[in-house]
């Protein structure tokens, strides 16, 4: 007998259809990190300098777990974006592309040559889409060490992405690598914020003792500002999120005064900033943020990376993912999230299948969809905010939500002490709040564990017949 669809979920599906309908849709990619040195067939397992003297006798053709990504990997998702979004109205590329090796290994004529490269395949996938490219941490050298002010690495990068960027563009970007333009569309009355948060990561040594680095803070302001009097909406981009990593409690990016600040202008702004998308994590998560009256404003995602590298942060279990990109599609009108598509390459098994068979490339699937897993309409602030409760509430919602943050690389069960880093990194950008969102969860697990203890104890106690 067939299923009717309730009428509830029909009227909420309905309108996002009609949306959908007329929707832009755009790439998202991020911490591509090539590894040009990757050789799967090296000798005692060390297959890469990334690794470092971590081995992985599963390495394959396509790449892995503990290694950067190999161009044949980077190759494959240039293919699969192709071949699923052949002409997005926009790119999103939020930086990452050198691999993780000491500094004494790059400089930076190699350091240029790999943003050369990666800059070379994305114009060949999409030569005739406009690309808002953002330079991550790992893409200067010395490594972090962004200087607020006109540099070689700044200046050779803003030739190469000459052809996406205006010449407005090209004189901001020069001077601190951050820049603003319209959306391509003339019907859209939208702004993209490209913006150089390198400058406030806490390994940056160089930005430590500024107020604002590259007077950044300062043209943000003055941008969003008036945007509001054009009557245009925003995004806003980097590389470098503010806030916490969930995957290690208390490991916080920016430096406090700079994440502060950052807060400050979205609580501001927050009216003309339709959504905020970044990197850096390699993992797939989001942050709310919110009035000081407890609303919810504003919603950052953070999309997984391309790159499958096993962190090497000391505490962090687990901390490889799946290749992942990401189709994100908008309302054209007001730049609303409207839903989120990832696609991922599930790397065990496309290097268990290039044993026993040639392929130009392995298949990448679609691994959720934002609406259908977490039965929200769309992805507004308000219905990220429910997809917060549930993960905090429902443990399906939760384990749902912890395997799509590994890119379903970490399929174990997501417990107390997990559901708090998860759950308080997305509440709380706010350095305060995190750690008082973090010692009272904690606090509450443990008034509820000592009650369950006290009442299995009470249960022994007690005889069969007392309790019949």
């Amino acid at each position: 007998m067939e299923r009717l669809m309730p009428p509830v979920a029909l009227l909420l599906l309905c309108p996002l259809a009609a949306a959908l309908s007329g929707a832009g849709r755009f790439w998202h990619i991020t911490d591509l990190h090539w590894e040009p040195d990757y050789d799967a067939a090296a000798a005692a397992g060390q297959v890469c300098p990334s690794g470092g003297s971590r081995v992985d006798p599963a390495a394959g053709p396509w790449g892995s777990y503990v290694c950067d990504a190999p161009w044949r990997l980077l190759a494959s998702a240039a293919s699969a974006m192709r071949n699923r979004l052949p002409r997005p109205d926009f790119v999103l590329w939020t930086g990452d592309d050198t691999p993780h090796v000491p500094n004494e290994k790059l400089g930076e004529e190699k350091v240029l040559h790999i943003i050369e490269n990666l800059t070379s395949l994305i114009k060949k996938t999409f030569p005739d889409t406009k690309v808002y490219a953002a330079m991550g941490n790992h893409d200067f050298h010395p490594k972090n060490q962004f200087p607020g002010k006109e540099h070689k690495i700044y200046n050779r990068t803003a030739e190469l992405w000459r052809p996406w960027l205006n010449d407005a563009s090209v004189a901001l970007f020069r001077a601190g690598a951050f820049y603003s333009e319209k959306l391509p569309s003339p019907a859209t009355k939208g702004r993209m914020v490209v913006l150089n948060t390198n400058l406030y990561y806490d390994k940056n040594d160089e930005t430590a003792d500024e107020e604002d680095p590259g007077g950044q803070f300062q043209w943000l302001e003055e941008t969003l500002t008036n945007a509001s009097r054009a009557d245009e909406m925003v995004y806003i981009v980097g590389h470098v999120p503010p806030g916490f990593f969930e995957k290690k409690r208390g490991k916080p990016w920016f430096r406090s005064s700079f994440n502060e600040r950052y807060l400050k202008i979205v609580e501001k702004h927050h009216r003309v900033i339709a959504a905020q998308f970044f990197g850096h994590h390699h993992t797939d998560t989001f942050r709310m943020f919110y009035s000081d009256t407890g609303s919810p404003i504003n919603v950052m995602f953070l999309a997984p990376g391309v790159t499958p590298w096993k962190t090497t942060l000391p505490g962090v279990n687990n901390g490889a993912n799946n290749p992942g990109i990401r189709v994100i599609s908008y309302d054209p009108d007001t730049l609303q999230v409207l839903d989120m598509v990832t696609y991922y390459l599930n790397l065990t098994r496309a290097n268990m299948m290039a044993l026993t068979r040639e392929e130009e490339f392995p298949t990448w699937e679609e691994e959720y969809r934002l609406t259908e897993a977490f039965q929200v309409p769309d992805g507004s602030v308000g219905s990220m905010q429910m997809v917060l409760e549930k993960i905090s509430k429902d443990p399906h919602y939760l384990q749902k939500y912890h395997e799509f943050n590994s890119v379903r690389y970490d399929l174990t069960p997501c417990e107390e002490a997990c559901c708090i880093d998860h759950v308080c990194a997305i509440r709380e950008v706010d350095f305060t709040k995190y750690n008082e969102c973090v010692k009272t969860s904690s606090s509450a697990s443990a008034i509820v564990s000592v009650w369950l203890l006290l009442f299995s104890l009470l249960l022994g106690l007690l005889s069969p017949q007392q309790l019949l």
